[in-house]
């Protein structure tokens, strides 16, 4: 599966130039993370502050503790939180382009 940088060259590339977010404008939003292992060791949460000051959570967890990595449960927690970046974004964008078409 490609990923989103790989995904954002392919429509430079295809010369599709319309507004639309890119993964560097997701990037640029986030100010800060914090990251809390919760007690049962197995979860991560990964809460990102948008420059507005408005957070964004996102969750790892594995079935066995066992299987718990730091690193691991960390990149995907932050994954999961920035996922939905996209979609508050892509509505502020839509509003933006609706509202100046008025």
């Amino acid at each position: 599966m490609p990923n989103e940088n790989q995904i954002e060259k392919e429509i430079q590339d295809k010369g599709l130039n319309a507004p639309r977010l890119t993964p560097d404008h997701i990037d640029s939003v986030i100010v800060d993370e914090t990251y809390t292992n919760l007690p049962d060791g197995r979860t991560v949460i990964c809460q990102l502050t948008l420059k507005n000051g408005y957070t964004i959570d996102g969750k790892s967890a594995c079935v066995s503790k066992e299987n718990f990595n730091q690193e691991i449960g960390n990149k995907i927690a932050r994954q999961n939180a920035r996922e939905k970046i996209w979609e508050l974004e892509g509505y502020l964008l839509k509003e933006k382009l609706s509202t100046s078409k008025q």
